[in-house]
């Protein structure tokens, strides 16, 4: 292992690293907006006011969370709020708690409370579906955000990052960097069946393999192996471990999220592995993970997938409805994004929520 990275993954790994949970959902009518020019997970208030032909003066958006225990829940339930309170409305908020039935009540709660607009970003894709129907009948729209839900809810837009576009980019780099050094790659989820981990593992693979195609002639995507990880630095860390006694051998990682790999870079230094094996994520921008792309030569890339962006366009848009605006497309991504040792330094915050 080079001096220089074994130095910072040591230094690195001491610092705590919290899970994080996502969903997505596909579609095919697709409005791109947001700005990549700005440090977007930034802690400081990073919100704006937006142009309005009404008194937004007393106008309340409600936002219903899966839950909170995630930097990355945290950090979008503080960028609507700051957006939101900048533009003169009043937050409701209400957290899921990790549980649907809560989640079902909370939002219900806040339909009671005569929201003008509803932000949701569901636990579960088809359970929350009764909500916003009930949300319509009460003349709320309903806006979701970063999440997904069942075509048949009565929603205006989807909020959420480009991860197949985002999946692509990182593929794309990664048969850049390797050449022709054929690659024995080991794919890390988050759990199985989930829309948001088969999306960006579809822009990973996509990406890997148009690429070959264009500079090699030729398609060899060599996985060797999956393994799910929860979306858990723990379960990271154990799936690591196991891959590395069954398949010695990899010598590149691509992962659906930072925080899946994030615990298993302590097996890969454990095992003397930091110089052998390149990490390519297809998400999240976490902090932890810029932080290492910044300092090792082992953590390729990552794809941005912002929180601040996020909450910013999800309370521009309700402003917009308000306004009159209806034509929006039904799914409206951020600007895909992608982070490596040229402009990390740009996009990392030490002092970000995420």
């Amino acid at each position: 292992m080079k001096t220089k990275n074994r130095r910072s993954v040591l230094k690195l790994m001491s610092r705590p690293i919290l899970a994080l949970a996502l969903i997505f959902n596909m579609s095919s009518c697709v409005e791109q907006t947001g700005s990549t020019d700005t440090d977007v997970n930034a802690s400081e208030d990073t919100s704006e006011v937006f142009e309005s032909s009404i008194d937004l003066t007393g106008k309340k958006i409600g936002y219903c969370s899966p839950t909170l225990n995630a930097p990355y829940y945290q950090s979008l339930l503080q960028s609507i709020q700051a957006t939101t309170e900048k533009n003169g409305m009043i937050f409701l908020s209400a957290d899921g708690q990790d549980d649907i039935t809560k989640q079902v009540a909370a939002v219900e709660d806040l339909i009671t409370k005569g929201v003008d607009a509803l932000l949701l970003n569901p636990k579960d894709p088809d359970a929350l579906v009764g909500v916003t129907k009930a949300a319509k009948a009460a003349g709320i729209p309903v806006f979701i955000i970063d999440g997904s839900i069942d075509p048949s809810a009565d929603y205006v837009t989807t909020i959420q990052s480009n991860n197949l576009a985002n999946g692509a980019l990182a593929g794309e780099w990664l048969v850049k960097k390797m050449g022709n050094t054929k690659m024995n790659i080991a794919l890390l989820s988050g759990n199985a069946g989930n829309p948001v981990g088969r999306a960006r593992k579809q822009g990973l693979l996509q990406g890997i393999a148009e690429e070959q195609l264009r500079s090699q002639g030729k398609i060899d995507l060599n996985v060797k192996t999956q393994a799910y990880t929860e979306w858990s630095y723990a379960g990271g860390l154990k799936a690591m471990e196991d891959i590395l006694v069954a398949h010695p051998d990899i010598n590149v990682v691509i992962t659906e999220s930072d925080v899946c790999v994030l615990g298993a870079i302590k097996a890969i230094a454990q095992a003397g592995k930091t110089d052998d094996i390149l990490i390519v994520a297809a998400a999240d921008g976490q902090k932890e993970a810029i932080k290492y792309i910044m300092d090792t030569d082992f953590y390729g890339c990552t794809a941005m997938n912002s929180p601040v962006q996020i909450g910013k366009n999800a309370v521009q848009y309700a402003i917009q409805y308000m306004n009159g605006k209806r034509d929006f497309a039904k799914t409206s991504f951020t600007a895909p994004l992608l982070i490596t040792k040229e402009n990390a330094a740009k996009y990392y915050n030490p002092k970000a929520l995420f």
